[in-house]
């Protein structure tokens, strides 16, 4: 429920915000490098978060950034192309729960704080990861 409570926020304040025409997603996000270090903020911030750090135990942490990398890239239009599994096929058996998913997303936000992203851009790429929760959770 508080998922989809920060979604539907989520949604509502992208639709709200005003952006700059001449910028796209990618541009605002910092392009490659931008998207790199909001990457690597994230992966700090699972890092040193007990409660979800366990689920990142056995996965290849640099193929891991990698392709969260190009699938950030892609998403937000970005001459990338994400090479990864499909959300459901990378996520099963990880038996995700609503609090796992909702912890990671705020550590997304704190992560492009972090690097200054516009709000208007941050709420952008969340209601494009929105879509990804019933391919996560409960695999």
């Amino acid at each position: 429920m508080k998922t989809r409570l920060l979604v539907a926020c989520a949604l509502l304040l992208a639709l709200g915000c005003s952006q700059t025409p001449s910028q796209s997603l990618y541009q605002q996000l910092g392009e490659e490098a931008g998207i790199a270090a909001i990457t690597d903020g994230l992966l700090h911030q699972i890092e040193h978060d007990p409660l979800i750090v366990g689920h990142f135990r056995d996965t290849d942490i640099p193929r891991f950034r990698r392709l969260l990398i190009e699938q950030l890239c892609e998403l937000s239009g970005g001459p990338c192309q994400y090479s990864g599994a499909t959300m459901e096929e990378s996520h099963t058996g990880l038996h995700l729960t609503t609090r796992d998913f909702d912890r990671l997303v705020n550590h997304l936000i704190t992560a492009m704080q972090q690097q200054k992203v516009p709000y208007g851009a941050q709420n952008r790429l969340l209601a494009m990861l929105a879509p990804m929760y019933p391919e996560v959770i409960d695999r």
